[in-house]
């Protein structure tokens, strides 16, 4: 399966030198995310980032497609083709074979994340909280408990315990309600690229193996933009958008990937951007203390941006965000 395709459609005489390849591979991304096949969820309600739908099962064949889907995304790396494929960090981390922890809930259920965190940092008793070691699962329209442990519907959470119901909760909606999925995908997957190729990937760098580095335009980010304890004309902007084109293709990808989430741009540019409030456009929100670095929440499109004194501060102190800290969220 990793001799190179030749490729030719039916009906039609174009002869595959290499262009032919990349339209079947663009088809077939297509048909991975149609929401006939029910195989994927759009976890970020964009149309842009994906997961595996939990409810999949509806298709009697899930499974195969699963599989199937998993075999194409790693004959892709193989042929060096790239997909309009957009998948969850959690997903990512799934493949490479890497611990997810409840923070990566944040970027696809922001208010059931911050549901979370407040658990973690208040009392129960003060939440009016009665909870047990139990999970939800509403399958069309019949909602059905689930334990999270063994006995769990008999297991209160309380303030000592409540962070092994947190990590339980958020390892339940990203990994065993689509357990199935997850293993039939890479189980197609495995046969094409063996797991320790890819283990020298983090989540980050693999969804650009697998998409790309994407056209970003900066005009029409800029022209998208809302600020909020800044002026578009105060310098510390100024500085930020010279050192955003000075940026090289790779650089405005990471920086994408930072402030939203993912490297993918909306298919209607940035004034389609959506965050947890529908469409959201990017905002860059005065923040103090310059000894910071610059924060981002994905989930609003925001940046945190400090008042630096200069454009070569601020260019150092945004690369180190978003090369070191783009793996985990900041609470919005």
């Amino acid at each position: 399966m990793r001799r190179p395709l030749s490729v030719t459609f039916h009906g039609e005489e174009g002869i595959d030198a290499g262009g032919v390849a990349r339209e079947w591979y663009s088809e077939l991304a297509k048909e991975i995310f149609n929401a006939n096949y029910c195989l994927f969820d759009n976890a970020t309600h964009d149309n842009v980032t994906f997961q595996p739908n939990p409810y999949s099962h509806i298709n009697s064949h899930h499974l195969d497609y699963f599989k199937f889907v998993g075999r194409i995304i790693g004959k892709a790396i193989c042929d060096g083709q790239l997909l309009d494929a957009h998948f969850t960090r959690s997903f990512y981390k799934h493949i490479l074979g890497v611990p997810i922890n409840y923070h990566d809930l944040e970027a696809t259920e922001p208010e059931f994340y911050k549901s979370l965190v407040a658990i973690l940092e208040h009392p129960l008793d003060l939440l009016g909280l009665e909870l047990t070691f139990t999970a939800e699962l509403n399958e069309f329209g019949r909602v059905e408990v689930v334990d999270l442990v063994e006995g769990g519907s008999n297991i209160p959470v309380t303030d000592e315990n409540k962070l092994d119901y947190v990590r339980l909760v958020a390892h339940h909606r990203m990994t065993s309600a689509i357990i199935k999925q997850i293993d039939a995908f890479l189980e197609g997957f495995h046969e094409l690229v063996p797991p320790e190729l890819v283990s020298i990937f983090d989540a980050q760098e693999l969804e650009l193996l697998i998409s790309g580095l994407p056209d970003i335009d900066l005009d029409d980010l800029r022209a998208h933009t809302e600020y909020h304890g800044y002026k578009v004309t105060d310098p510390v902007i100024s500085y930020f958008w010279s050192v955003l084109r000075g940026f090289s293709q790779e650089e405005k990808a990471l920086f994408l990937q930072f402030v939203t989430g993912t490297s993918k741009v909306p298919l209607d540019g940035f004034q389609a951007l959506r965050g947890s409030r529908g469409v959201q456009f990017f905002s860059i929100h005065k923040s103090f203390g310059t000894h910071l670095l610059p924060c981002a929440h994905t989930c609003f499109n925001q940046l945190d941006l400090p008042e630096y004194a200069s454009e070569e501060e601020l260019r150092e102190k945004l690369l180190l965000a978003i090369r070191e800290g783009a793996v985990g969220f900041g609470i919005a």
